[in-house]
């Protein structure tokens, strides 16, 4: 059931906020894509390339600033750096074939979302950005040389191609650098949730700033979607609290070496008290 006293909360407000901040970058991207398309540009890897960049630059030079080892192995972050380039990359114009890679192209976004919501609560998220960035990176530019090439040649850089495509960039960027956040506070569920208005943020667009008319059935989608968000946020989350303050113990040992071996030193010294009372008293 619905809790409002859980619901009133800076966390679960916060998670809600974030949500619909992305719902509106990503219907951004989508506007973008469109221009593109509409320019006759269809390059959706190198539309991402920039965005991987841009993270590798600002998270990499952060985490080489700060100097920490890493927490995570890095063939794991390389791993999620294809499954999220191709998670991004896969769409097609046949029908038929184009739902399959919908349907893959999906399952590779839930794939890389789960395992950035385990990334960004087991390791680190600056770790997490900089490693997608640099193997996204990486990854992207194989595929562009081989798929895309012939593509970005044929391209006119006008200004009609140029603000589209780095606009994308850009909004990819602050997607990327708020999902982490969003993941920490409400989980993946609540990511997917969000993201289900942004064609609800498009059809709004469309009609205020292209005055074009709807059917009355979005306005009804809108809302299952928004009471769905509510629910879910405001449902009781006491065993996953518990299980984050766990969890969180777990680390917070881990990450003190010391504390830890003081704790199994004492648990020693008292075993060996035991035994030897033990002993005595026979």
């Amino acid at each position: 059931m619905v809790n409002l006293k859980n619901f009133w909360t800076k966390k679960t407000l916060l998670g809600l906020g974030l949500g619909q901040l992305l719902s509106l970058v990503i219907t951004s991207t989508g506007f973008s894509s469109s221009a593109l398309a509409n320019q006759g540009i269809n390059a959706p890897t190198s539309q991402s390339f920039l965005n991987y960049v841009l993270l590798a630059v600002v998270y990499g030079s952060i985490m080489l600033y700060r100097k920490q080892a890493l927490k995570a192995k890095w063939y794991y972050y390389a791993l999620l750096g294809l499954i999220d380039v191709e998670g991004n990359f896969l769409g097609g114009s046949n029908p038929i074939k184009g739902d399959l890679l919908v349907i893959a192209g999906a399952t590779l976004y839930g794939v890389s979302n789960v395992s950035e919501e385990y990334f960004v609560k087991s390791a680190d998220r600056i770790e997490l950005m900089a490693f997608l960035g640099i193997f996204g990176a990486i990854v992207s530019a194989i595929q562009i040389s081989i798929l895309e090439r012939d593509e970005l040649k044929s391209i006119h850089w006008s200004s009609g191609a140029t603000f589209p495509f780095f606009g994308f960039s850009l909004a990819m960027f602050v997607f990327y650098s708020a999902v982490p956040v969003l993941l920490k506070i409400s989980g993946s569920t609540m990511l997917n949730l969000s993201l289900l208005t942004s064609d609800m943020w498009a059809v709004f667009i469309r009609i205020f700033a292209y005055h074009e008319k709807v059917d009355w059935m979005y306005y009804v989608a809108f809302a299952a979607v928004t009471v769905g968000l509510i629910v879910y946020s405001g449902g009781d989350k006491s065993d996953q609290v518990a299980d984050e303050l766990k969890q969180f113990d777990e680390e917070a040992s881990i990450g003190r070496p010391d504390q830890h071996d003081k704790m199994r030193s004492s648990r020693l010294a008292d075993s060996s008290r035991q035994d030897a009372a033990s002993s005595s008293a026979v």
